[in-house]
């Protein structure tokens, strides 16, 4: 959440869209494997009922999340609404096209902790972002951890 406290030293009282990219259908990808890791078909009943309970509950998550990014957007002092979106390719295209689709200022989003400890580069998230967005991108590094 590092790039929402940041988005909102530098935006405010910018309007901001909070999104939480998450991934659909991974529920139901699991449910059509075959439990044997091999190629052969499946030797049990689908169970897609419970596969529709698992999204469901996906996208309830991550709707919250959104929402909790929002609320501390709001108090970073930005005009902030939340929106949970399943990508359909790749994070950096759901955010690519909602970048478009809202005519943004800017894209800001953060890097996870684990890339800045292990000194790795952007991820290819990050990178495709960088190519590809309509806007400039502000990359947040992860706070330090005090030693």
């Amino acid at each position: 959440m590092q790039a929402v406290q940041e988005a909102g030293a530098l935006f405010p009282p910018k309007p901001a869209l909070v999104v939480f990219v998450w991934a659909a259908g991974r529920s139901f990808e699991e449910a059509t494997l075959p439990e044997t890791g091999g190629l052969e078909e499946p030797g049990g009943v689908l169970d897609f009922g419970n596969a529709f309970e698992v999204e469901r509950a996906a996208s309830e998550q991550a709707q919250q999340t959104a929402e909790q990014g929002a609320e501390l957007a709001r108090k970073a002092g930005l005009q902030a609404d939340a929106l949970a979106v399943p990508h359909e390719t790749t994070v950096a295209d759901a955010l690519v096209k909602l970048a478009r689709e809202h005519d943004a200022s800017a894209l800001v989003v953060g890097m996870h902790e684990h890339r800045r400890l292990t000194g790795l580069g952007p991820s290819k998230t990050v990178t495709d972002l960088l190519h590809a967005a309509p806007c400039p991108v502000l990359v947040c590094g992860a706070p330090k951890q005090d030693a």
